[in-house]
Parts: structure tokens; C-alpha cells; sequence
């Protein structure tokens, strides 16, 4: 059946074979190891100590011989200790937040950005972002990637852009009535703070068809509540500042059956965290990146940490033939242990928003008593929801019974950007 072209940004990368996309992604790695070593001395010196000779590497089949590179390997080389290119030819830079150490730097030349943008348009198109589109862009417009990348990805997509940035919600709620706002870009746990400021004055969203979130996890439950509340079809794109920033590595297509990696620009790999073996297809693990496309700073073999599976290899309903990992669990290092029981917070959050009448604002409060690890989880819910109901259905879903208090909608502290889930206390 012949494709509808305005379904794809790029209909011939997106729909190519996977033979033909293997054999892209064998000539590219290939071209990009030498690069990274040729053109990096911190990568040339790695590479050395590990015994590598890249004029021997043959392509993906080699590729597991390789060492990894980690958040790290960039602190290790701040700012720009790893950068491939001259700073002549640098036209834009993002960083972490470095909220947990040293912040992580991506320079980006002409090229980067082009492809930045591509990769970000794809992702518009596959929500059915069409030109001249709306599209409401609420992450910041900074250090931070976000704004920037969606910004760059609706240029190239040749949407109408409402630049609102972040903050103010009440003015975003007027920009999307008065624009008619089709497509919201936010954190998805700013789209419930929209929500509840809407409801709060009264104001329906009729224009918005689509959301598309990204930058924290995103849960089917989270997904659920949103579209309940909005009507809106909910797409989760991913991305990281090493890797280039948000969309370059995917989103979900309409199929909304897994996260679609861009296999021409990225290879993947997903290890045990442990052993760092291969994993089979379909088993949890950690997200392993190999950029084929980056001109400042391409990433080999980079451990992200970030947990997910590999779902299918096929061809999707979408017609589009990238493989689709499934969103991301959790992260290696973010993982709660709590009297002999390994949760991650999506599971929390998943279990508490499959209870009726409890709302999507919680909190998972840590609290450490000279070693000894407690729990306490408060949750925003509506009248007739007890703490004997949630803690007996976290107790069925993840074998705990955590302490916690339920709090009237409204009550628990709220933030313009990412939401504070998990919150450490030290306890006398």
C-alpha cells in the first residue's frame, strides 16, 4: 500500500528496510569510532589503554568490543574535553542541570543542529503535527535543551511556534485559547499543573489534539489521566543532552506501542547493568547509545542508565521501520530500596494513580534513620480516599506498606518544571 507522505517528515529514512538500515548503520559506525579517535585525544588515549585498535574495527559485529563511555567519562572532561571539532565551529551549547555533579556539555555545530532538528520534526510529524500547526512550546528556553530543541525541530517542521517557555500558567492557558494552540510541548508533570489551573478557573482547551511530553517518565496511568482531562492523545518523546538533546532519540508513534529510536542518527543496545552483557530482546535492561551522526561530540557505546527492553524489530503499523524500545522503568541509580523490596518510582506512581479518586501529585519521602531506611508516600486524593485503601493496593502492587497521609487536592507543594518526586530526609 502506497504511504501517505504526510504522515513522515522523511518518509525515505523513516520507512527504509532494515536491511538497508543495517547496512547505514554499519558504514556509519565504522566512520564514526575512527572519527571519535582520530579527532579526540581523550578518546584516542582511552582507546589505547583498552588495547583498541580502531584501524581493525569492522563495523556493528565489533561493536561489543568496545569500551563504554558513561555520564561520567563527560564530568571527567568538562567542559568540552570531549568535543571532535574546532570551537570555531561550535554555533550553540546545552548542559545538565548538574543538580547530582558536575554538569554535562554538549556543543553542537551547523550539522549537529540540522540534525537536532530532524530528528525533532520527525517526531512533530509522527504526532500529527502538520506545517502551520500550532504547536505551544512550555520547557525553557536556556541552558536546559528542551525549549530549544523543540523549537528547532517545529522551525524545520515549518509549524506555527508559540515560544511561552516556562512559568506563568495561567498566561499559558490564555496563549492556548487565543492562538488555538494545537500541539503542547511540556514535562508531563506540567501539563497536570495546566490541568489543575484550568479546572481551577473554569477554562476548557477545546484546540489542543496533542501532547507531547518528555524529560521525566511517563507512565501509562500519568498518559491516562491526561487524556481523560484534556482529550488529548498523549505522545512520550525521548532524548538526553548527550545524546543531543530531546527527540534525537525518538517518540511513539499513533500506534503508541513503544518508543520509535531513529536508527539511521542512533544504534542501540540495551546490557545487563550488572554484567554488562547483551540482553535477549523483550528483557529489561540498560539503554546503551551509539551516535552515528554527531559531528561535536558523537557518544560510543554510551551507558545512559536509563532501564527499558527492546520491543520489536518488525516493521510497525506506522509504517515506519525503527526499532521501538519501551518507555523508560526507571534508572540504575534511581532505584528505592526499602525494607529488603527494590521498587522505582514509576512503579509508585503507576500503582497509586490506578486507585479512583487520587490525584497525579505525590510524594515519595525517604526518610534515614542512622542507616535504617523508611518510606513515606503522601498523596493528593478526593474525599472517601483512605490511607488504609492506598497503602493496601502498593501493598498488592509492590509487597510494602509504606506510612503516608492523604492531602486535600491542591495541598502538596507544586514546581513550574519538573516535578519533585522523591524527597530524602535524615530522621533523628
Amino acid at each position: 500500500m502506497p504511504l501517505n507522505e504526510k504522515e513522515y517528515f522523511n518518509p525515505r529514512e523513516e520507512t527504509m528496510s532494515v536491511d538497508e538500515l543495517r547496512s547505514v548503520q554499519n558504514e556509519r559506525v565504522k566512520s564514526v569510532v575512527r572519527y571519535a579517535v582520530d579527532r579526540n585525544a581523550y578518546m584516542k588515549s582511552y582507546y589505547a589503554k583498552e588495547g583498541i585498535d580502531v584501524n581493525a574495527f569492522r563495523g556493528l559485529d565489533d561493536l561489543p568490543s568496545l569500551p563504554f563511555v558513561s555520564k561520567s567519562t563527560f564530568r571527567e572532561t568538562y567542559p568540552m574535553g570531549l568535543m571532535c571539532v574546532a570551537k570555531e565551529e561550535i554555533r550553540e551549547m546545552h548542559m545538565s542541570s548538574g543538580s547530582t555533579g558536575m554538569p554535562i556539555v554538549m556543543p553542537y555545530t551547523q550539522g549537529d543542529l540540522d540534525q537536532w532538528a530532524e530528528c525533532m520534526a520527525r517526531c512533530y510529524r509522527m504526532a500529527g503535527g502538520l506545517p502551520g500547526d500550532v504547536v505551544q512550546i512550555t520547557p525553557s528556553f536556556g541552558l536546559f535543551n528542551g525549549g530549544f530543541g523543540m523549537y528547532h525541530g517545529a522551525r524545520a517542521a515549518e509549524m506555527f511556534i508559540v515560544p511561552a517557555s516556562s512559568g506563568n500558567t495561567e498566561r499559558q492557558i490564555r496563549l492556548i485559547n487565543d492562538f488555538q494552540t494545537k500541539i503542547l510541548t511540556a514535562v508531563i508533570s506540567y501539563c497536570v499543573r495546566i490541568i489543575e489551573i484550568a479546572d481551577r478557573l473554569g477554562v476548557k482547551l477545546p484546540s489542543l489534539k496533542t501532547g507531547v511530553f518528555g524529560a521525566e517518565a511517563v507512565t501509562d496511568a500519568m498518559k491516562q489521566q491526561i487524556h481523560d482531562a484534556l482529550g488529548i492523545e498523549v505522545f512520550n518523546i525521548y532524548g538526553m543532552t548527550e545524546t543531543g538533546g530531546v527527540g534525537t532519540l525518538g517518540m511513539d508513534c499513533g500506534d503508541h506501542s513503544g518508543i520509535h529510536v531513529w536508527e539511521d542518527h542512533y544504534y542501540v543496545e540495551v546490557v545487563d547493568p550488572q554484567t554488562l552483557t547483551p540482553v535477549p530482546d523483550g528483557e529489561l535492561g540498560e539503554l546503551v547509545i551509539t551516535s552515528l551522526t554527531r559531528e561535536a561530540i558523537p557518544v560510543i557505546r554510551l551507558r545512559t542508565g536509563d532501564l527499558t527492553r527492546i520491543i520489536s524489530r518488525k516493521p510497525c503499523a506506522c509504517g515506519r521501520t525503527h526499532v521501538k524500545i519501551d518507555s523508560i522503568s526507571g534508572r540504575t541509580d534511581d532505584m528505592l530500596i526499602i525494607k529488603g523490596v527494590n521498587f522505582f518510582p514509576t512503579q509508585v506512581e503507576q500503582a497509586l494513580l490506578e486507585i479512583p479518586g487520587v490525584h497525579p501529585h505525590y510524594q515519595i519521602i525517604i526518610e534515614d534513620h542512622h542507616g535504617v531506611k523508611d518510606i513515606r508516600i503522601h498523596v493528593e486524593a478526593e474525599d472517601g480516599v483512605t490511607g488504609f485503601m492506598v497503602e493496601k493496593h502498593l501493598k498488592e502492587r509492590l509487597g510494602f506498606s509504606p506510612k503516608g497521609d492523604i492531602f486535600k487536592p491542591g495541598s502538596l507543594p507544586r514546581n513550574e518544571g519538573k516535578a519533585v518526586r522523591v524527597v530524602r530526609k535524615e530522621v533523628d
